[in-house]
């Protein structure tokens, strides 16, 4: 009896069936790959503070962004209490920072998600029916292909005036083309797929087989590429800012300030080199965002 409990003491458990081994989904894989990303996520949560600092700028700002005080013009940075010192008219850097911050991700945001949708649709319409359609669409995006992106911005800004409104509509316009270039390609390997084969065997509509079979699976290589503009959305907001075509004064925004205070870089080199630091920080955030992501959702990987 004491043998047959040893015996049995020293059997291996009994492997689960295979019903009990959990499978993930494909969401979850990409959650468990993020999830021991270590870089990313930091970019993450740099990016998520970045995004609640701006939006509750009215409730963190030390003082009034745009009261300005001669007598204390381009002071260094801890004087008083100017945190980060005082621009070319007295005003608190910090608070400008703050609420510039608001004006430069909604220029780098808003921007991608709108040109997401538009350039979107236009590159599953093209890909999916091809011929003459494919043609139109993609011949008059490889007009704007023509231009570098800088330029086309500066062109279409330069026409339009400053002010948000239009320089929303400008970045807009700029980030179509890629956009729907990649999700012209991703539909075209889609659309051959048995999936798709076996849908339209069915029966099943045209709309139905582009909203439940291709844009699901054309969704993911588009948003991964979409994350990638907005750094870049940003830098040529802030460009734009900088050149005198995008917000006017005394709006706070991050490329206007740097525009501003160049004039002083030899006075306060350190303040004048504030609204840079931002931007660079913000946009190297979210390449690496970027870069995780894709490397998260690459199911051949």
């Amino acid at each position: 009896m004491t043998d047959a409990v040893a015996d049995s003491s020293l059997r291996p458990p009994a492997s689960r069936p295979a019903s009990a081994v959990r499978v993930r989904s494909y969401w979850g894989s990409v959650w468990h790959r993020l999830r021991y990303d270590y870089v990313t996520l930091f970019c993450l949560v740099l990016i998520i503070a970045i995004v609640l600092t701006a939006v509750f700028a009215p409730l963190i700002s030390p003082m009034d962004p745009y009261k300005s005080s001669m007598a204390h013009r381009l002071r260094p940075i801890g004087y008083h209490n100017y945190l980060l010192g005082t621009d070319e008219q007295g005003r608190d850097i910090l608070s400008r920072m703050l609420y510039g911050g608001r004006v430069s991700l909604t220029m780098g945001i808003l921007p991608v998600a709108l040109a997401t949708i538009i350039g979107g649709l236009f590159g599953v319409v093209a890909g999916y029916f091809g011929g003459k359609v494919n043609m139109l669409i993609m011949r008059t995006m490889d007009v704007f292909f023509a231009f570098p992106s800088v330029l086309l911005a500066v062109a279409i800004s330069g026409s339009l005036g400053g002010g948000i409104t239009n320089q929303l509509l400008t970045l807009t316009v700029v980030l179509i083309p890629p956009l729907c270039r990649v999700a012209e390609t991703a539909t075209s390997q889609v659309r051959t797929m048995d999936f798709v084969d076996a849908a339209r065997s069915t029966g099943a509509s045209t709309l139905s087989i582009l909203f439940t079979h291709v844009l699901i699976n054309v969704m993911s290589p588009v948003l991964v590429y979409a994350s990638t503009l907005v750094s870049v959305s940003i830098i040529l907001a802030s460009g734009l800012s900088f050149l005198g075509l995008g917000v006017s004064p005394p709006t706070a925004d991050w490329g206007l300030m740097l525009s501003t205070l160049r004039q002083s870089i030899y006075v306060q080199p350190i303040v004048s080199a504030i609204p840079g630091v931002a931007i660079l920080i913000t946009s190297i955030a979210f390449n690496l965002l970027s870069d995780g992501l894709r490397q998260a959702m690459d199911v051949r990987a």
